[in-house]
């Protein structure tokens, strides 16, 4: 009963994150927020220094409870903050949350993939966890840039897969799949924007 009332939670929230982060992109075209450097820059001047923080603290929440796809943080980071800073706040953010993820697992095991991910996707990487290829397909996949990299770093949590190995191969092989969702998406969004 408790997983249930959790599940059904969970996809209201995750519902809710996706309506917002739409809105929030209706709501950055019409104010010019992504293409006017003066309306960004009095968007940001709201949050003052904390803005950064924000969005560090934003892009970690989505890896430990991935309720919106990942990709939109990208987008939003380059948007908001501009190709350099936005890469470093995003990665900033995904490495962190991806750690504690990874910790997570490590802790309460199996339950919790059970808790956040579909069967589906569980039952597609389950055969890899006792394979001692493991650390190799890990490591293969969050360089990937198309991969449940969420997923991935619970499942990595419930192997034996050291905390060390895992942080070192996730700041090593996150930078280029956050550079390719990030620029990818934003070259997408603003070719439909210019239809606006």
């Amino acid at each position: 009963m408790n997983n249930q009332l959790f599940k059904i939670i969970w996809h209201t929230v995750t519902v809710l994150g996706i309506v917002a982060t739409i809105l929030f992109f209706i709501y950055g075209i019409q104010t010019e927020l992504f293409y006017s450097e003066q309306a960004l820059e009095d968007f940001l001047n709201q949050f003052g220094i904390w803005a950064p923080l924000f969005f560090v603290f934003f892009q970690f929440i989505q890896v430990v409870f991935p309720i919106v796809p990942g990709g939109i943080g990208c987008l939003g980071g380059i948007l908001i903050f501009g190709p350099v800073m936005g890469l470093i706040y995003n990665y900033i953010g995904i490495c962190l949350g991806s750690i504690v993820a990874f910790l997570i697992a490590k802790k309460y095991g199996d339950g919790v993939l059970t808790l956040l991910f579909k069967p589906k996707l569980r039952k597609r990487y389950r055969r890899w966890v006792g394979d001692k290829r493991f650390d190799m397909f890990f490591t293969f996949m969050i360089f990937f840039p198309l991969s449940p990299d969420d997923f991935l770093c619970y499942l990595a949590g419930t192997t034996k897969m050291s905390l060390t190995k895992f942080t070192i191969i996730i700041l090593i092989g996150k930078p280029l799949p956050i550079a390719v969702y990030s620029f990818g998406l934003e070259i997408i969004f603003r070719y439909i924007v210019s239809f606006f």
